[in-house]
């Protein structure tokens, strides 16, 4: 990793491997949170109905007309399927934020004192020199995605502020929005996490591109807390209390766009063009702190650096390149 490395925890389940991008594994055993029924059930996709035996010609005049039925169906909405599948997916609790995955590189660095990741890009604390974190939030207007690089269908990025993850890696509060381009087709999920469980969407809150909004995590102690989501330009505004046997550090504060993982591996990751986070403040027990303090982090993959990350006093800017 470039010369600003930081020490991790010693003996921290997510260790570097010898390779050059080196990813932290998840702990192999996890304490089963508690948390509390989200606004939105998850569940998987019903029982396809059982098949009764026709006729031979009966069956060969369905079957080509359901062909029919369905090219013209793909032609009409071709990511229709495609967005039923992500939102099967995100329901049946395979979205989840990994705590920050480290890159072992050499100098590689488009501005000063940043470090690299394939996950995260933004702004982390590692550590406060007085006082524990109880509080972060951020505001940011929600973006227009666009497609990444690659060829995939559908692409996705997510905004959001969180207590842990980086030196304390066992637990993570946070809230955010995530965004997809599917196709063309453009859509928002509004979540809140404690890791190791999974992200749960908020219901009762919708975005368009452009809408202001305000994102908050507060712990109480290290095992209960509030993720809030505020659309500031609808006025819709959701708030859920969690609880966790996974304690929080409540040592690391930061505000990120995420490459987050959904099925097992990490989604494609969308365009977002620029997210800025004003407003942007850290709670800690001994008063606030602006981002002015914090490590850079930039997302590198296959050796390739796809942020920008930069800081002032009261706000945090992450621009994809």
């Amino acid at each position: 990793m470039c010369p600003f490395h930081r020490p991790r925890i010693v003996g921290s389940p997510f260790a570097l491997s010898p390779s050059r991008v080196a990813y932290k594994a998840g702990p192999s055993a996890r304490p089963a949170p508690q948390v509390p029924s989200g606004p939105t059930a998850r569940s998987s996709l019903p029982p396809a109905p059982t098949q009764h035996p026709r006729p031979r010609a009966a069956m060969f005049a369905t079957a080509l007309l359901t062909s029919v039925l369905l090219a013209a169906a793909a032609a009409a909405a071709p990511s229709d399927s495609r967005l039923a599948q992500r939102v099967a997916s995100r329901r049946s609790g395979t979205r989840l934020t990994r705590p920050l995955q480290a890159i072992d590189t050499p100098a590689l660095t488009n501005s000063s004192n940043v470090e690299y990741s394939s996950n995260w890009a933004g702004a982390v604390y590692d550590s406060y020199p007085s006082g524990s974190f109880t509080a972060v939030t951020g505001t940011f207007t929600v973006p227009t995605p666009s497609d990444g690089s690659g060829s995939d269908s559908s692409y996705s990025a997510s905004a959001w502020v969180g207590i842990d993850g980086d030196t304390c890696s066992t637990a993570i509060l946070q809230t955010g929005v995530d965004f997809t381009i599917d196709s063309g087709s453009v859509s928002y999920d509004a979540w809140y996490e404690w890791y190791p469980d999974y992200a749960y969407d908020f219901s009762g809150i919708s975005f368009s591109a452009g809408d202001t909004v305000t994102v908050t995590v507060t712990a109480s102690s290290t095992t209960s807390g509030t993720a809030v989501i505020e659309n500031v330009t609808s006025g819709q505004k959701v708030s859920q209390d969690i609880t966790s046997s996974s304690a929080l550090c409540e040592e690391n504060a930061e505000w990120i766009v995420e490459d987050y993982e959904e099925d097992g591996g990490l989604v494609p990751f969308a365009n977002f063009g620029t997210v800025t986070f004003t407003s942007a403040e850290a709670t800690t027990t001994s008063g606030t702190v602006g981002p002015d303090g914090a490590t850079l982090i930039d997302i590198q993959q296959d050796g390739t650096t796809l942020t920008d990350v930069s800081t002032d006093s009261s706000s945090v800017t992450v621009s994809y390149v």
